[in-house]
């Protein structure tokens, strides 16, 4: 498969919930001019908390690297997990692989794309980072009864997937207001920048939507769902999962 450009965000290597195998065949699998990874690439506060560093996490930077010496313009974009890159940026590594907090993105339409993590307009991962440390080990232990779910699930064998995760943020009031609000504050600041759209990460929530008039892009994760935005070389932007891909 082939794309103009290809914007991939929450990976988390360095977790155990990482699904850096299914990334590592998409990589296999796909072509595009640019790469963008939007942040959260490497989880620096998982590693500090207990380092976990499978061959297939390695194999990923590996990939990544090999597609900047072949051609592909690969960006890194910053997030809170990998907020360790921030100090040094922005910096370029080699001829086709550049670090940054954040960039512009121009559609082959020639339409303006804020192109960053998210972060930034999270006020409890700027405001009060304690919390957001404790949200991620809250979440690491919802993944962690994922996990289990999904085994009682097949031997059940039930078709049908359920995820506890995507329960919370779909139905538990606290986290829709959230989402909403995060949605709402990126896309604002967009529109006050002059820009058509805004591409970003961090809630593990893929989305192709408009708002007020702003497109608004979230790539959505490699942990649960392995879904990313990509620009089709028509111009038209859309969510892959990668998972229902590979089921047909």
């Amino acid at each position: 498969m082939k794309y103009k450009s290809i914007f991939v965000s929450d990976i988390h290597l360095g977790t155990r919930f990482s699904q850096a195998e299914h990334f590592l065949d998409f990589l296999k699998d796909t072509e595009s001019d640019n790469l963008y990874l939007v942040g959260d690439i490497i989880d620096g506060w998982a590693i500090k908390r207990k380092f976990k560093w499978a061959q297939s996490h390695s194999d990923v930077i590996q990939k990544v690297l090999r597609k900047a010496r072949k051609g592909t313009n690969v960006y890194l974009i910053t997030g809170n997990h990998d907020e360790f890159l921030r100090p040094f940026t922005p910096l370029i590594m080699g001829d086709n692989l550049y670090i940054k907090n954040e960039c512009e993105y121009v559609s082959s339409e020639g339409k303006k794309y804020l192109v960053t993590h998210g972060d930034f307009f999270d006020s409890i991962t700027m405001t009060k980072k304690w919390l957001a440390i404790l949200g991620d080990v809250g979440y690491d232990f919802i993944l962690f009864i994922n996990h289990y779910l999904q085994k009682i699930r097949k031997l059940m064998r039930v078709k049908k997937y359920w995820s506890l995760s995507k329960y919370v943020k779909d139905n538990i009031k606290s986290s829709v207001s959230f989402i909403t609000d995060f949605e709402g504050v990126l896309t604002t600041h967009a529109e006050k920048k002059g820009y058509n759209g805004v591409i970003c990460g961090h809630i593990h929530k893929a989305e192709a939507k408009q708002i007020n008039g702003i497109e608004y892009l979230n790539c959505g994760d490699w942990v649960e769902s392995c879904s990313c935005i990509v620009e089709n070389f028509d111009g038209s932007f859309e969510v892959i999962n990668w998972l229902e891909i590979q089921k047909k």
